[in-house]
């Protein structure tokens, strides 16, 4: 992605966050005087539905809010190849990389064009039953088939690129993208990845064989997950924020999105800065 000419802005707020909308405004009114367009008006992340995926057709969006709703917000821009600065209210997240005194210099940086970008892997993921795709969606962080807290243990058939890999027993599977990997596969027990790795890491959840591992694949492969055996209460969730209902023989579908999360990055930070603070270490 080649540097932009900002001529429009779209807002993504954290939903009933007075601080956020109240930014929102100084925002809109900061691009006003500047001749920049701000496309409609600022959107609460909860108004972005898996059925009814919202489009934004901006140079930049500024995210207000945390991770959720840069999740979110990764789902609204679809297909687009458009830039995403993300501004947290507290500590540094994992993708709201600013702080609040950080925007107004940040903006002014990327008008002149002088940025850089963080580009994000995502993963599209297709539930099927039988020859009907139920459900498409995209994901940031990840992919889970999840079994219910009463729900007996699963079995989840994995294949890479059509090759048998195994048949996970476990309480579930989680799909990784580099970004997902601090997310449900860190608690896991996955590994984590750095961001621009070209990968993808299968982690089960509790497997009922200890000697059943995470693996890192390439991001290019295309894997199929298939929920083998008659269960209640098994969900397939996209990010967290999704959920649909599992039957036996169902199918789900994963590969690389066509597509990147293109987050602008601050200057002078790196990714363990990051690392340090939301996982303590050395503490």
């Amino acid at each position: 992605m080649e540097s932009t000419q900002i001529t429009s802005v779209g807002i993504i707020v954290k939903p009933n966050h007075a601080e956020a909308s109240a930014t929102a405004s100084e925002i809109s009114a900061w691009l006003a005087a500047r001749g920049i367009a701000m496309i409609g008006e600022p959107i609460p992340a909860d108004a972005i539905k898996p059925e009814n995926e919202l489009t934004l057709d901006a140079d930049l969006i500024v995210v207000l809010g945390g991770d959720g709703t840069m999740i979110s917000t990764a789902r609204l821009v679809g297909d687009q190849d458009v830039l995403v600065l993300g501004v947290n209210y507290g500590s540094l997240g994992y993708l709201t990389d600013f702080r609040i005194e950080e925007m107004f210099p940040a903006l002014e940086s990327i008008i002149s064009g002088q940025y850089e970008i963080d580009r994000r892997e995502m993963l599209t993921a297709e539930h099927w039953r039988g020859d009907e795709c139920l459900v498409t969606g995209r994901v940031l962080n990840d992919v889970v088939i999840n079994k219910s807290a009463l729900a007996r243990i699963i079995d989840i058939e994995v294949k890479l690129n059509g090759l048998f890999v195994n048949t996970f027993r476990a309480d579930g599977l989680i799909v990784a993208t580099p970004t997902g990997s601090t997310a449900y596969n860190l608690s896991a027990g996955g590994p984590i990845i750095f961001p621009s790795m070209n990968a993808v890491v299968l982690t089960p959840i509790c497997p009922f064989t200890l000697t059943n591992r995470p693996i890192v694949v390439p991001d290019d492969a295309r894997i199929d997950l298939t929920l083998e055996n008659e269960n209640e209460g098994v969900v397939l969730s996209l990010d967290g924020q999704t959920g649909y209902t599992m039957k036996a023989g169902d199918k789900v579908v994963i590969h690389k999105s066509k597509t990147t999360f293109n987050l602008v990055q601050p200057e002078n930070r790196n990714y363990f800065d990051v690392l340090r603070d939301k996982l303590k270490w050395g503490r």
